[in-house]
Parts: C-alpha cells; sequence; structure tokens
C-alpha cells in the first residue's frame, strides 16, 4: 500500500471541535487518516489521487478484515445516546 501506515483517530461525535486538531496532528506525517468509527480522511496533491487513495485505504482494510479475525469496534451505549440528544433522534 503506496500510503505506508494509517493512523487512527479515536471517535468523536460527528461535528464535534475536538476531532480537527487531532486529524491535523495525525496528517503532517501521513496522506490518510481514520477517524474512528466513522471512516477514511486522504490528502493528495489532487481530486483524482485523492481518490485513489480512498478506494486503495478503502480495499486494503477490506483485506485486512476478510483475511482475519479483527473486533468491530462498536459505539457504546452513552455515545449512542448522547447522539441521539444532539441530533435529536429519539423522542
Amino acid at each position: 500500500m503506496w500510503l505506508g501506515s494509517v493512523p487512527m483517530v479515536h471517535y468523536t461525535r460527528p461535528g464535534a471541535d475536538t476531532v480537527m486538531p487531532c486529524i491535523e496532528e495525525a496528517a503532517v506525517d501521513h496522506p490518510a487518516v481514520l477517524l474512528g468509527n466513522h471512516g477514511p480522511v486522504v490528502s493528495a496533491d489532487g481530486l483524482e489521487n485523492a481518490v485513489f487513495a480512498a478506494e486503495e485505504l478503502e480495499e486494503t482494510i477490506k483485506l485486512i478484515f476478510l483475511a482475519g479475525d479483527r473486533p468491530m469496534r462498536h459505539l457504546r451505549h452513552g455515545d449512542i445516546d448522547k447522539l441521539n440528544a444532539t441530533f435529536r433522534l429519539r423522542g
């Protein structure tokens, strides 16, 4: 994989102000970053190269999960409750 190692940023609620500093720190040395329980953020010298990088990252991750017994990282009930409250998803 030409992206090299890809760091994972811990889970934060969608839209939280706390995620950007984590992405910026990880992106200094890496062209791609995984956001825990969200997905990838990639950078490149153009849109086409960014799309290729995202595709390569997704295919690599898929192979890793298909080849081995990898645990899923589910959201905790407290995180789900915060999402429901923040985005008024439930009553």
